[in-house]
């Protein structure tokens, strides 16, 4: 049976749904109002009649009838058609903090944002702060809201809990009964979203963990002898540990995690490619000249106050030089954009003579003129092929329309893809870990299409896309398809989400020469040349 506080709940949930749909606003006040003071009373169930809660102060007929519905049904048909009539994550979306219904609507319905995790990617894109009521702080608050949702759900992202769970190894390396410690579990493979920080203590005694954090700490402890054996077998999946006969050793005692795949006549296997996917690959070809941060010169996907970044373009350019890249690509948002402040024609040329005066004050550094350009629901882009060929790439991304079969979804991207002045295909699937999921798309035909009309696939290293998958990265490199790692910046800051690209690159076996933006300037110069 029902209480009072859930019945309340529900009244108030029905209140804000009303709200949301423009009903009427005393009805609205009532169920709000009979919502608070049904919290506050304990009624028993056998009297939740129309005659016994009309008598408690400050409820009407109307509001009664509609709590002994719910206490009888378990909900209200008022209720239910509401529900049915909006998407589920903007119901969620009421559900924080410092949004009411007024604001959800807003977004909704002028950004077209429909869940937490839209909400959440959008106060990165910095999206909120020109609309009406919202403005920087606002916009700040509501991103620490919904992480606050996100991690109280027992979930966070790699990217919020690195630098925590680095910082608690190394505050435990100063116990003096340590003797040895590592992370290990999920973090230490860096998977993309974790559940927990896992850390594997050699130590003379165990204690208790005292570490405030938005995950569980778990302490796993052993002896330093038996160090290594352990954080091979706590940091890898149950099928790796299968498909490389771990469980044949019979000694222990290891000085290192390298000396046990030599034991087990195994390549070694890095934490990352401890996930049991590619044990067959790298048994057969172990990946030679993997990927690292030091081999990129440039990136491709960035954004501006040109469109809805936070930073001028001479900003985003003068910063990526000063972390030394050779070239910055410019991809600003295209007209359809419109939530985003989309580049129309006219912008274009602006931008373009600005990129023009800037190249001769950064030389040698050069900023590449690139677009993001919306594929339109029909597969086309949103740009004449007049106007896409004043570009030096183009970077083509799903952002409206989301809702698409598979059919759909893949017939609409290789569209995109077969458009001749198409050089980048960007988050593959429009997914937002922990937010959404992608749209559902056919992983093999996609990478063909681009196969067979010279595209790049982006791997959006923003860590809550990481879009394309990681474990799509070994069938790209089977067709040759090269890897753009790309951090979809749209503040200076954002640059440094490179390395969360790199990181779930490695995992997808990704080398150097199949990563397209390692190639220098002269050379990315010649191919987007010959591309066009």
């Amino acid at each position: 049976m029902l209480d009072c506080y859930d019945i309340a709940k529900q009244l108030e949930l029905t209140s804000k749904l009303m709200e949301l749909h423009d009903g009427n606003a005393f009805k609205i006040k009532a169920l709000a109002n009979g919502a608070f003071r049904l919290s506050k009373m304990h009624i028993a169930p056998e009297d939740f009649t129309e005659e016994k809660i009309t008598q408690q102060e400050g409820i009407g007929k109307s509001i009664s009838k509609t709590i002994v519905e719910i206490a009888n049904k378990g909900t209200s048909a008022e209720l239910a058609n509401l529900i049915n009539n909006t998407p589920a994550g903007v119901i969620e979306m009421l559900s924080v903090k410092g949004i009411g219904p007024k604001k959800v609507k807003q977004l909704w319905k002028e950004l077209e944002i429909e869940s937490p995790g839209d909400l959440l990617y959008a106060c990165y894109e910095n999206r909120l702060v020109d609309l009406k009521g919202f403005g920087q702080k606002t916009q700040q608050s509501i991103k620490e809201s919904v992480e606050f949702m996100q991690a109280a759900s027992g979930k966070a992202h790699y990217a919020a809990v690195e630098d925590l769970a680095n910082d608690f190894v190394e505050e435990l390396k100063e116990l003096q009964y340590v003797s040895n410690i590592s992370l290990t579990g999920d973090i230490y493979r860096k998977n993309e979203t974790l559940s927990s920080i896992d850390i594997l203590v050699a130590a003379d005694e165990v204690f208790e963990n005292e570490f405030k954090s938005p995950l569980p700490v778990n302490l796993i402890f052993t002896t330093e002898e038996e160090f290594y054996y352990e954080l091979v077998k706590t940091s890898s999946t149950k099928e790796h540990l299968e498909k490389i006969n771990f469980n044949s050793l019979t000694d222990k005692n290891f000085i290192s995690e390298e000396e046990i795949y030599k034991t087990l006549k195994q390549p070694y296997f890095i934490p990352e490619w401890r996930d049991g996917l590619f044990d067959k690959e790298i048994n057969a070809k172990y990946p030679d000249n993997l990927i690292e941060e030091k081999d990129l010169k440039g990136i491709l996907h960035n954004h501006s106050t040109y469109s809805d970044g936070a930073n001028t373009l001479a900003e985003m350019a003068g910063y990526c030089k000063e972390l030394g890249y050779q070239y910055f690509g410019i991809a600003d948002h295209s007209k359809s954009a419109t939530y985003a402040n989309g580049l129309k024609e006219d912008r274009i040329i602006l931008q373009h003579k600005e990129i023009d005066l800037l190249n001769k004050e950064l030389a040698p550094f050069k900023i590449l003129k690139g677009t993001e350009c919306d594929i339109l629901y029909d597969g086309s882009l949103d740009y004449s092929n007049e106007v896409l060929a004043t570009f030096d790439y183009v970077v083509a991304s799903i952002h409206q329309h989301f809702k698409m079969d598979e059919e759909k979804a893949t017939t609409r991207l290789i569209k995109a893809i077969e458009n001749p002045y198409t050089t980048i295909l960007g988050h593959p699937t429009g997914r937002l870990l922990l937010g959404r999921p992608g749209y559902p798309i056919n992983h093999k035909k996609i990478i063909d299409a681009c196969a067979a009309n010279n595209v790049v696939i982006e791997l959006n290293a923003h860590p809550y896309r990481l879009d394309i998958d990681w474990r799509w990265i070994p069938y790209c490199i089977e067709r040759g398809v090269k890897i753009s790692i790309n951090p979809d910046a749209h503040e200076k800051r954002g640059f440094h989400d490179m390395h969360f690209g790199v990181c779930v690159a490695r995992k997808g076996l990704l080398t150097k020469h199949f990563c397209f933006n390692a190639l220098g300037l002269e050379e990315m110069e010649t191919f987007l040349k010959e591309k066009k």
